[in-house]
């Protein structure tokens, strides 16, 4: 008699997949982050030229037939010496920050989430810097502008209208560093949010051994 030898199926392997998709998504993310952050480069140096070439020089009468020159810069105003400063960070950040996002598109993998964290908190910080140096220069520029009663604080821009024309400019222009690091915030958030679901997702499926999931 022959004897039969049961056979041990060899169990059904689970489909491998790349997730090269997911990779090229998350590089796109990544080149939308290189573009907010160009435009906060180019929009704060913008900011920052207007301000510093804001010197206007003036003949102030200080008798009836004796006027001295007086001239007005913004390095006379520190709330203006504080908002060139921010601004000033901010462009640096704005390279440095590009800089480190180019070389994660370069990478294969793209992105480390330890590196997207960071740009959340630095980001965050920088707006809030931007948005108390644009509301500190805004309020003595407005103060210069209508001036205020309460504080016998005179109006000066009937007198520099150049300086305060390139003072509202700069702040005009200030505001889009602002939207852009707002911008960054949200992007930089909704780039992780999407790398942990999708994590989750992959989990599931090899958890269950079933194939790469639909992408949604």
């Amino acid at each position: 008699m022959t004897s039969i030898t049961p056979t041990l199926e060899s169990p059904v392997p689970t489909p491998e997949y790349k997730d090269s998709a997911n990779i090229g998504g998350l590089r796109n993310h990544l080149l939308v982050d290189v573009v907010l952050r160009v435009i906060l480069f180019a929009t704060a140096l913008v900011a920052i030229i207007i301000m510093v070439t804001s010197k206007q020089t003036q003949m102030i009468p200080v008798a009836s037939s004796l006027a001295i020159p007086e001239a007005a810069k913004f390095s006379q105003i520190p709330a203006f010496t504080y908002y060139v400063a921010a601004l000033s960070v901010a462009c640096l950040y704005s390279i440095i920050t590009c800089v480190l996002t180019v070389f994660s598109v370069v990478k294969p993998k793209g992105s480390s989430k330890k590196l997207l964290v960071h740009f959340i908190i630095l980001d965050s910080l920088l707006l809030g810097i931007l948005a108390a140096a644009t509301g500190a220069a805004g309020a003595v520029g407005y103060i210069g502008y209508r001036g205020n009663s309460h504080t016998r604080r005179n109006k000066v821009c009937d007198v520099y209208a150049s300086f305060c024309s390139h003072i509202t400019v700069s702040l005009s222009v200030s505001l889009f560093p602002s939207v852009a690091l707002l911008h960054l915030i949200w992007h930089s958030v909704i780039v992780l949010a999407k790398r942990d679901l999708e994590q989750r997702r992959r989990y599931m499926c090899a958890k269950v051994g079933h194939g790469p999931p639909t992408k949604l």
